[in-house]
């Protein structure tokens, strides 16, 4: 069959055969098998172009999937399986994809790192997790954390401790214990969240927020009964006993 026109369509070209036919191929595709120079193409070098078309297709769907967002060769594994390669051409495209830098774990775990201290609250703990979850060594990880300013992480915990004080219903113990409990949740470390928590007056005045529930609940019950919604109530709020008992006593009900 002879080549009556090659152009380029898109990112692809399209070989125009005499008798009608199209093939849509990769410049890759026109350079190794020296297309522009051949005047026709047999069925031998039909079925060699379709190969090599299989290859290039997995190969660029793969290089606009990392060019996206860095990946992880753990995630550009699974991908290129989701589009069921022969084990030859896996192998040739990651080997290729190493050799041109866009499979590198130690780019990828720097610029992971980056992205969610810079851009989320999760600290060192969670990120170390989640990286392993990536087969990403060890070593690689504790090496890349280890290089994080010790007071980018500290100024993180005390302006999200501030936060969450200024926007709390809670207080005292019960405040402390949801704080820490969240923070070590976000992956930091416990020692360090205790420490900043010693340094912030969390506590709050006991009157002032009991006696807008006492006001509330007085209206609907009396007795033995208002006191238990109180104590229970104020409990709830992060309030010690012995300030609800002495509050309780002080309003003599």
């Amino acid at each position: 069959m002879n080549i009556e026109k090659i152009k380029k369509v898109g990112k692809k070209y399209k070989i125009l055969l005499e008798n009608g036919d199209e093939i849509k191929t990769y410049d890759d595709v026109i350079i190794n098998y020296g297309l522009l120079y051949k005047k026709g193409i047999d069925n031998d070098l039909l079925n060699k172009i379709t190969i090599d078309n299989n290859y290039y297709d997995i190969y660029y769907k793969t290089v606009n999937y990392i060019t996206k967002k860095l990946r992880s060769e753990k995630e550009i594994n699974s991908y290129i399986d989701k589009n069921n390669p022969n084990n030859a051409d896996k192998e040739k495209i990651i080997n290729k994809l190493k050799q041109i830098n866009l499979i590198n774990d130690t780019n990828f775990v720097k610029a992971y790192i980056a992205d969610k201290i810079n851009l989320s609250n999760e600290g060192p703990n969670k990120i170390y997790k989640s990286l392993l979850e990536h087969n990403i060594k060890e070593e690689l990880i504790l090496s890349e954390l280890n290089k994080i300013d010790d007071g980018i992480i500290s100024d993180k915990l005390t302006k999200m401790i501030a936060k969450r004080v200024k926007n709390t219903k809670y207080s005292g113990y019960k405040l402390k214990y949801k704080i820490l409990s969240e923070l070590v949740n976000l992956g930091y470390d416990k020692t360090l969240i205790l420490e900043k928590l010693e340094n912030i007056n969390i506590d709050q005045d006991i009157n002032k927020e009991a006696d807008k529930i006492y006001r509330n609940l007085s209206k609907k019950y009396q007795g033995e009964t208002l006191i238990y919604k109180l104590k229970t109530k104020l409990y709830n709020k992060g309030f010690q006993l012995d300030e609800i008992n002495n509050y309780i006593d002080k309003i003599s009900i």
